[in-house]
């Protein structure tokens, strides 16, 4: 189960949230897409179009070799006393060919979108379907989508209880938006609200149903509207993993000279972790992402060693403050200019 916290005005989240759908349709997955704020169908419809992997290898190629270049030109750049220091590696782990890569500029075709059975939930569709149906231990909303994933596990043949006879498949879920007022709940608007415990009842039955079917599950929530901290602490410990994402849109940092490369800042807030009541910390910490024209990529944030006179005074205390929040520092960090590319 993993918990994505929205940025602001939602644009990653829901570029991460189809990736991870577009990720299923490549690999033959069953996709269950659900959502209250614009119908499952047109999401499909916006997945990005896989790269082939010779395509992908020529577009990172020309963008290394631009860096090189532009390293070779203007040597004089780098201050003496960095010039012996190894680079600093972009990608948070060594990179390994993992899962495929995608094009953000086209959309997926028809026909690998009708390759996979793909099963939609909409809010709206379901509420005139059956307006009466309310439960009194849950929003009905989520009671409804738990009982619509509930059947698709149990007649699509992922629920790992059960011997299945034909060849197992994997689930992949989507949930779009959940906790906001388009889901009927109220914790987005109010401090104190009603029913403070619905979203963490179905959460803890969504991680049974989970656990026990062939299924992955991503979730995003507007998190920056959650203002009861006691929800959000819940929240998180009933997923596996926690990732924020920041949009410097509409903030100071867009236009900050220090994150001029960047659009926004990644927060790992928790891992998968087996048989430890702990949660394993990452080393890397200071995340951050961009939307280039055809990738979205998940790089190692870079910080300018030195400071000019032209940089403003809250430049200063902005960088002050990010390098105390670093992990660790650049110069012990491999060779290499790879990065997390999706």
């Amino acid at each position: 189960l993993v918990f994505t916290e929205e940025d602001k005005y939602g644009l990653y989240s829901n570029l991460l949230l189809k990736y991870f759908l577009a990720e299923g349709i490549v690999c033959g997955h069953d996709l269950f897409v659900a959502s209250a704020k614009e119908h499952p169908d047109n999401i499909l419809k916006e997945l990005p179009a896989p790269l082939l992997d010779d395509t992908y290898g020529k577009e990172v190629g020309d963008e290394a070799a631009a860096v090189k270049s532009e390293d070779f030109q203007d040597p004089m750049k780098i201050a003496w006393r960095y010039q012996n220091l190894p680079k600093m590696e972009a990608s948070p782990t060594s990179y390994t060919k993992f899962g495929h890569y995608y094009d953000v500029s086209k959309k997926m075709s028809p026909e690998l979108l009708q390759s996979v059975k793909c099963h939609s939930f909409y809010l709206h569709e379901e509420l005139s379907s059956q307006p009466k149906a309310k439960t009194c231990y849950m929003n009905g909303a989520y009671a409804r989508l738990l009982q619509s994933l509930q059947r698709i596990i149990s007649q699509g043949g992922f629920d790992g209880s059960d011997p299945q006879k034909k060849q197992k498949n994997v689930l992949r879920i989507g949930i779009q938006g959940l906790g906001s007022l388009l889901w009927g709940d109220d914790i987005c608007c109010s401090d104190t609200p009603e029913d403070v415990h619905s979203l963490t009842k179905f959460l803890y039955v969504l991680r049974g149903l989970l656990r026990k079917s062939l299924s992955a599950c991503i979730i995003t929530v507007p998190a920056h509207l959650i203002q009861n901290k006691a929800i959000m602490e819940r929240v998180t410990n009933l997923s596996d993993m926690v990732v924020g994402l920041e949009s410097f849109i509409g903030s100071e940092r867009e236009t900050n000279p220090l994150y001029k490369d960047y659009h926004g800042l990644v927060h790992v807030h928790q891992i998968p972790r087996l048989n430890s009541l702990i949660c394993d910390v990452s080393d890397t910490k200071d995340l951050a992402f961009r939307l280039k024209r055809k990738l979205f990529t998940i790089e190692r944030l870079h910080l300018p060693p030195d400071l000019s006179d032209t940089v403003s005074r809250a430049s200063k205390q902005d960088l002050a403050g990010s390098a105390k929040l670093l992990s660790s520092g650049c110069g012990a960090m491999a060779i290499g200019k790879k990065h997390l590319d999706f």
